[in-house]
């Protein structure tokens, strides 16, 4: 295991910001690497086609019921935005004594890639790995659905957490500038195994969102692929209603949540 777990708290508690952000960041080879794949994801994220295919394999494999159109996906996207991931994370952090945009700096600088695609559509196998692994997560079902739209995703998955816990993963050190729990890592190893097993096991909720009413509804629906694409199958189908829902829609709307169990 990695030194800074063996001393009972993660690097992102015992070091100071510049020696975490020089972490996050990497040597030059490997921020050459992020640049290059931050630049590839840009120019994907207008690829529709590739986002259709892997929504129709999650559809096959049942975890969506009908599949949102693109703008519906855009709208869905930012309500889960602003409404859930943001505020409780914020929320998190706060309750941390944690710097959230310093947070998202060291996040923006572990892999910028994984910033600008909120549902994970536009993302590679690794980067939804990599993404879990750098952030406490409210609900990590959603994003271990999303790696069944990939061939072995989950046992990748798996692997991957195991090696962050022996310190051999390649971003061992990236990661641990940036995960605050130091008992995360080992309770998603067991959270995904666990998952694998049984779809419908408890899910691993991050503490604010375990006790919080707000954010524990909220997570009923987007915690989950089939909750999500459901609430973003709601939204307007054109830019117009679309607009308008964006400019009067100011707190989450219940009537069109999901309060399904979790998994479901």
């Amino acid at each position: 295991m990695g030194e800074a777990a063996s001393k009972g708290g993660t690097e992102r508690l015992t070091e100071v910001p510049w020696v975490l952000v020089k972490h996050a960041m990497g040597s030059p080879k490997e921020l050459r690497e992020k640049v290059k794949k931050f630049v590839i994801a840009l120019w994907l994220y207008g690829r529709n086609e590739r986002v259709e295919e892997r929504l129709q394999r999650l559809r096959r494999l049942g975890f969506i019921d009908e599949v949102p159109t693109r703008t519906q996906r855009i709208l869905g996207a930012i309500d889960m935005l602003r409404f859930f991931i943001v505020p409780a994370a914020s929320d998190y952090y706060d309750h941390k004594g944690i710097s959230f945009r310093f947070h998202t700096l060291l996040r923006f600088l572990d892999d910028p890639a994984s910033i600008i695609d909120p549902t994970g559509f536009n993302s590679s196998r690794d980067a939804i790995i990599g993404h879990v692994m750098q952030v406490v997560h409210a609900n990590p079902i959603y994003d271990f659905q999303l790696l069944e739209s990939f061939e072995g995703g989950l046992e990748e998955m798996e692997e991957q957490v195991k090696q962050v816990l022996l310190g051999t993963h390649p971003r061992t050190e990236s990661i641990l500038a940036i995960v605050e729990d130091p008992t995360y890592h080992a309770r998603l190893l067991r959270h995904v195994q666990a998952y694998r097993q049984n779809h419908r096991v408890d899910p691993l909720l991050r503490e604010n969102v375990a006790n919080n009413p707000r954010f524990f509804r909220m997570q009923q629906t987007f915690g989950t692929v089939p909750n999500a694409m459901r609430y973003f199958s709601k939204m307007p189908s054109n830019w117009r209603e679309g607009l308008r829902h964006l400019a009067t829609i100011r707190e989450f709307p219940e009537k069109l949540g999901v309060t399904a169990t979790p998994g479901s």
